[in-house]
């Protein structure tokens, strides 16, 4: 069957569609209704199924794989590596969800998760599951006030962390950051457990703070059970980033997402049981809970988990992962392929990575240069995928276990099965069907399995946010521009939110920044919309030269500035030209790698910029600032 036939499937035979997907994972009872869709925009999947993702992640694999490997940890942060089987992840998880019953934590309690790339991060998440608790993960090292205010709002009866983490050498200390977190939140934690690595002082608050070690040992024997759980229970909730003032949970359920990620694995990832996944995600992200732990466990890969960067101890240690362990099926994100891209390119010959049988890419644009670099250097398919927190699986992107359709750069790919994605006029609503109209990528109700239930605790905050933003319709809104080919391929053109308004005219800051990039003499580019006093808001870029020289030869600075500005009006005419281009050596970047628009934005308005918290490195905020005072 080719792919056209499989969605045009999944769309209008939905029920029958999905019951052959939900038989990828086991069913404690099986559902009674595939898609109860009854009041909209809340759609419930499975409806009657009963399962736990903890059993379709480990305990289902020990009949035939016990002894393979199933979670590998690497840190090259502090030189560790440890292989455990699917056997001995079981016996973890089981220790795991015994101290957290000792501590309290029983089916619907929520534990926040606040931790560094280490096993016990994801034996904490898996022992969630096995009991029905709620997880509730947040990025390791967030700022005090970012994790008191999900404390606040998630109201976990444990806190799960550890005394710190580490990133190019240098320990962040995370209790410090907890214990203030914690003060600041009006919710406080029954307990806090504690994993010690040895690697920043720790603090204990006598009667609520237990250590890992010495409650694992109490419990080194445990035995406990799954909870067979209702497929539409929840299983976590997980915090949107960049969101202001209350955060905003996301909302997934149990049965719905264990087969998506089932289904996702096979049609879209490739993955069989017995091979090796990397992603170099982390599991503060919603990449981390679908393709580091649940995904390649339910489809019985082995799995990665790394603690690190892509260039320590070299620019080769991924690939060296890659070779030792056999990788088939790797995941990261296009800021990596850039970084990687500065390194020498003999790095990606040096290594036997013939297993590796593709490289998907998501998490923001992949720009065609750094596509064409990583493919060439690689020789194997380079995938892009678009989703976002909220969807909890790939929306577009080339589901190659179905049919090897070719990908087409700068395109990530045609709408995934049980996706109805649609492009709309942001105001009138109407669908824009002709090639390469501009307007809102949106998706029809009801949206498939894996995709978020509602926002936790606000059902009017999931209805007024995501589905009420275009007038007469009730879709949902994933405020991206996007166009579409006569191919049917979509391209991401940015957020609606980082459109700006020059005099009137509606430009997305993506768009020139594309056309910015395409000078020979520009490596990176950022552009935002700053307000002014006569046009409303004028386009300021700032980017990073390929000749460092730049940022100090006035001169030099001046001509590429001129050289800019002149393409731009070329390619998109005079009312998109920015009013300066500016020169600095690098851009505020979060850890993860997303361009701090909003806070390049606040810095130009002489407003502040917020939580810093996971920006990678302050000195690039500090540059701005300084161009700004000249």
């Amino acid at each position: 069957m080719g792919y056209a036939e499989f969605y045009r499937r999944s769309i209008e035979q939905p029920d029958e569609f999905w019951a052959e997907q939900g038989r990828l994972i086991e069913w404690q009872t099986p559902p009674q209704r595939v898609c109860d869709d009854s009041h909209p925009p809340f759609t419930r999947w499975f409806v009657g199924g009963t399962t736990n993702l903890c059993h379709n992640a480990v305990d289902r694999h020990l009949k035939d794989r016990a002894e393979q490997p199933a979670l590998i940890w690497v840190s090259t942060e502090t030189d560790r590596e440890r292989v455990y089987s699917f056997r001995e992840l079981h016996q973890e998880v089981q220790r795991t969800a015994a101290m957290l019953q000792a501590l309290g934590v029983g089916k619907g309690d929520r534990v926040l998760i606040y931790m560094p790339m280490i096993p016990e991060a994801a034996f904490a998440m898996l022992a969630c599951a096995r009991i029905g608790a709620i997880h509730s993960v947040v990025f390791g090292g967030f700022a005090s006030v970012s994790l008191a205010s999900r404390i606040e709002d998630a109201e976990p009866r444990v806190i799960v962390s550890a005394d710190g983490g580490s990133r190019a050498g240098k320990v962040i200390a995370y209790k410090p950051l907890l214990d203030e977190a914690i003060r600041l939140s009006s919710h406080k934690p029954q307990a806090v457990l504690l994993a010690d690595r040895q690697l920043a002082p720790m603090e204990r608050v006598a009667g609520r703070d237990h250590d890992w070690a010495p409650l694992r040992d109490k419990h080194l024997d445990a035995q406990v059970a799954c909870e067979w759980l209702q497929s539409t229970d929840i299983s976590y909730t997980i915090y949107t980033s960049g969101t202001t003032g209350r955060p905003k949970g996301v909302q997934r359920d149990v049965g719905g997402y264990a087969v998506a990620l089932a289904a996702s694995m096979q049609h879209i990832f490739q993955g069989r049981a017995g091979e090796t996944y990397f992603s170099t995600s982390d599991i503060g992200w919603v990449v981390g809970h679908s393709y580091i732990v649940y995904g390649p466990l339910i489809a019985g890969m082995a799995t990665i988990m790394y603690e690190g960067l892509p260039i320590r101890p070299d620019a080769g240690i991924w690939w060296k992962l890659v070779e030792k362990y056999k990788v088939t099926v790797m995941f990261s994100a296009p800021t990596a392929v850039r970084v990687l891209k500065k390194q020498d390119p003999a790095f990606l010959k040096k290594y036997d990575l013939s297993s590796l049988r593709g490289l998907f890419l998501a998490g923001e644009p992949l720009d065609e240069p750094t596509a064409r670099w990583i493919s060439d250097g690689l020789g194997v398919p380079i995938i892009d995928n678009y989703w976002q927190t909220e969807s909890g699986w790939p929306i577009l992107t080339i589901a190659g276990g179905v049919e090897r359709k070719p990908a087409k750069f700068g395109s990530p790919g045609v709408p995934m099965y049980g996706y109805k994605v649609k492009i709309l006029h942001e105001s009138t609503g109407e669908e824009l069907t002709r090639p390469n109209e501009k307007g809102v990528v949106v998706i029809e109700g009801p949206t498939p399995p894996g995709f978020m239930q509602t926002v936790w605790r606000d059902d009017e905050r999931f209805v007024r946010t995501y589905w009420q933003s275009i007038p007469g319709k009730q879709v949902y809104s994933t405020f991206d521009w996007g166009i579409r080919d006569a191919d049917g391929y979509f391209y991401i053109l940015g957020r609606t939110d980082d459109v700006i308004n020059v005099a009137g005219h509606r430009l997305g800051t993506r768009e020139i920044e594309e056309s910015i990039s395409s000078h020979p003499g520009v490596a990176e580019v950022a552009v935002v919309g700053v307000a002014d006093p006569m046009k409303g808001q004028v386009a300021m870029a700032f980017a990073i030269p390929k000749d460092s020289s730049v940022i100090t030869d006035a001169a030099a600075a001046l001509k590429l500035e001129g050289d800019v500005m002149k393409l731009v009006d070329q390619q998109l005419g005079a009312v998109a030209r920015p009013s300066r281009v500016r020169f600095v050596s690098l851009l505020p970047k979060t850890r993860s790698g997303k361009l701090l628009r909003r806070a390049i934005q606040a810095v130009c308005e002489g407003r502040d910029p917020g939580d810093l918290t996971t920006i990678e490195d302050p000195s690039a905020l500090q540059q701005i600032k300084d161009l700004i005072k000249q």
